[in-house]
């Protein structure tokens, strides 16, 4: 009875879905990030160098340039939000308002002259940027709110997959880490469709379900998801909920499911760029919480569990340095290290062996922590 419950409910999600029209082109005064950060760190330095050639300018500005600092360093974390910069425009143009308040020395030097043109054009150059983010903006959520679960996005590669052969077929469902899985260069010989979507929840792969995996008619599914949920504080319920009627609609088709369990994360390169600490957002104890429901889980149904975190995680419970480049995201030796993991997993399925591996083979393929690599 449960069970057709929760499937009532999966359908649900997956009723009366329409397709997003194509957003237009992004605006053209929209700065991308890098643009949008380096514009951040110019007006910066221009607001010290300008302060400095009007006197009292320096002290009576100091607590608006700290807080425009502070602005910044949250601005290269999230360089198009609106809010962030909407603020720093407000904090540029009140230095601007704040220097006209001060008489200019009298010869007032061409250089600091020309850094105060510089600066107004900058604020102009941010206030158009901050129009386009907000431009961008509603072109996204109006995208979203039409399809929000961007079943746009494999409509037609959906429409030609040919029928399923004699090789057994599986789809490969999740976010990003499987959208960047050049499936065919880890796995040849074998009919794996990909259909990862970057940036994706459980709520989303689960309202893509029949149409991106069981109208593929595969033998057998594998579900990476869960990290995007934890990033965006979707209650760990929330996250099993959405797996749990995953599960119910794969055994509905008469798909084999395997679960596979969330990557570790990592800090180690966050001196390249703030916004690679990725244990704020994605609490290691977060992921290690969903991932002991998941293998319970999949005990408890008979189901697979594809244990990633064991084979990729290292002594200090982070993902290896040299496995991702931002903390989150596997790099080719992630990748390399992940296929052999998920290629037995699979392979024991479609063979109708049991649904973990036993200690010794885990071994062998460096899925217990601490095992070699």
């Amino acid at each position: 009875m449960m069970m057709c419950v929760r499937l009532v409910a999966a359908w649900a999600v997956a009723a009366g879905l329409s397709v997003a029209q194509t957003p237009g082109n992004a605006p053209a005064s929209l700065l991308n990030a890098k643009e949008a950060n380096q514009l951040a760190a110019r007006v910066g330095q221009l607001m010290e160098s300008t302060a400095a050639a009007v006197p009292g300018l320096s002290a009576a500005s100091e607590p608006l340039r700290r807080a425009a600092a502070e602005t910044v360093g949250q601005m290269v974390r999230s360089p198009q939000n609106a809010g962030l910069t909407n603020e720093y425009v407000s904090q540029l143009r009140a230095f601007l308002a704040l220097s006209e308040a001060f008489p200019l020395p009298n010869p007032f030097p061409q250089t600091a002259a020309d850094q105060f043109a510089e600066l107004r054009e900058a604020q102009s150059r941010m206030q158009r940027n901050l129009a386009a983010v907000l431009e961008a903006n509603v072109r996204t959520t109006a995208a979203r709110e039409a399809d929000p679960n961007n079943l746009k996005r494999f409509a037609e590669a959906n429409s030609k997959v040919p029928p399923a052969g004699k090789v057994p077929r599986v789809v490969f469902l999740g976010d990003s880490i499987t959208d960047s899985w050049r499936l065919n260069e880890y796995f040849t010989g074998r009919d794996f469709v990909n259909r990862g979507i970057s940036g994706q929840t459980t709520t989303q792969m689960l309202g893509r379900f029949l149409q991106d995996v069981a109208a593929l008619n595969p033998k057998a599914v594998l579900i990476l998801a869960g990290t995007n949920d934890i990033s965006r504080g979707i209650p760990v319920n929330g996250i099993e909920d959405n797996l749990t009627m995953m599960g119910d609609l794969a055994k509905a088709h008469g798909i084999k499911p395997l679960f596979a369990a969330i990557l570790p994360v990592s800090d180690y390169h966050k001196g390249d760029d703030p916004r690679y600490e990725m244990t704020k957002t994605r609490p290691p104890g977060t992921i290690q919480q969903v991932n002991l429901w998941m293998k319970e889980y999949c005990r408890r149904e008979g189901f697979t569990f594809v244990d990633y975190y064991s084979a990729m995680v290292d002594a200090n419970g982070q993902l290896p340095a040299d496995q991702a480049d931002d903390g989150l995201h596997p790099n080719a030796k992630g990748y390399r290290v992940m296929s052999p993991v998920a290629l037995q997993a699979i392979d024991r399925v479609l063979a109708g062996g049991p649904g973990e591996a036993p200690p010794q083979q885990k071994r062998r393929f460096g899925m217990l922590s601490g095992s070699p690599k």
